[in-house]
């Protein structure tokens, strides 16, 4: 498909509670797709939340059990991906006969004791391409998340062109980056909960270094979205009312700035993308064709698991 409409979805869960986040996801993309799009981009961890402001009772050298409590609850409302919310995200991308790409928070399925953020790659026809595990949780994300590995640094060919990326600050890893390209990435997607305007000028970066498209995609969140028993927690007394204002935004191959960035509001933002302008972009820049020296560089990737 040469050209076709994208989606970037800015907007909060259902904080901590997966069956409403699960539902108001089904309007979303509901939304999205009845203005076209093909490609609908979610934030990081969408699903169940992006617990900022939180400590989950953590200090080095000890943990509370209350933060053990918060923790169990913030578990019980991820992403098993045997389970029923995850069919449901697949029959949505069915419904939408669009490739729906979304942050959730992934339970480890044997022991349901770690949790990855990860982001999911579905198909129009509803099956899922594959996932993309965090490889290194950011700060005090490494006490609540645990990390990824080199088997789930994808890019996705299909028929809207190759699909991949990276989560929020691991697009700050230039070999992780590199990883990308070596795949041909085309669409470069950046689900993300980094609000600062640094951000903004990396997504162009990025952009510009890898002659593709690129999709960031940001949570608006207000403190009082949080359910009143967290909302009543110490911790949270210093935050602004404002905890996440967004910048969710749409980059083309040359690093212009095509949709967004978004800020203070929900919203989605729509851009239309043609591969014929990343094929056009690299006719000055390949960064691993032309633009490259393999014979003095090699980029290796331990591919297999934990």
């Amino acid at each position: 498909m040469e050209k076709y409409v994208a989606a970037v979805i800015q907007d909060a869960p259902v904080l901590f509670d997966l069956a409403k986040t699960i539902e108001k996801t089904a309007d979303l993309v509901h939304e999205a797709s009845s203005n076209n799009a093909r490609l609908i981009l979610f934030p990081e961890a969408f699903i169940p939340a992006y617990p900022r402001g939180l400590s989950f009772g953590t200090n080095v050298g000890s943990r509370n059990e209350a933060g053990r409590e918060l923790w169990r609850l913030y578990n019980e409302n991820s992403l098993n991906l045997s389970g029923k919310e995850f069919s449901s995200l697949s029959k949505m991308a069915k419904s939408a006969n669009a490739f729906l790409v979304i942050g959730v928070i992934e339970k480890e399925p044997i022991s349901s004791g770690t949790l990855y953020c990860t982001t999911l790659y579905f198909g129009p026809d509803g099956n899922l391409l594959g996932k993309h595990r965090k490889l290194k949780p950011t700060a005090s994300e490494r006490i609540i998340w645990g990390e990824g590995d080199g088997s789930t640094l994808d890019v996705f060919d299909t028929s809207i062109g190759k699909l991949g990326g990276l989560i929020c600050w691991e697009n700050y890893m230039p070999l992780a980056r590199m990883a990308m390209y070596q795949q041909g990435v085309q669409v470069y997607m950046t689900p993300t909960a980094d609000q600062r305007e640094t951000w903004q000028t990396s997504m162009r970066h990025i952009a510009c270094e890898g002659r593709c498209y690129v999709l960031s995609a940001n949570q608006y969140v207000t403190k009082n979205m949080y359910p009143e028993h967290v909302l009543a927690l110490e911790q949270l007394e210093p935050e602004s009312d404002v905890l996440c204002r967004g910048g969710s935004v749409i980059v083309d191959p040359m690093g212009n700035v095509i949709a967004g960035p978004l800020f203070d509001e929900s919203g989605i933002i729509y851009s239309e993308l043609s591969l014929k302008a990343v094929i056009a972009s690299r006719m000055d820049f390949d960064v691993c064709g032309h633009y490259s020296r393999n014979d003095i560089f090699e980029l290796k990737i331990n591919r297999t698991g934990h």
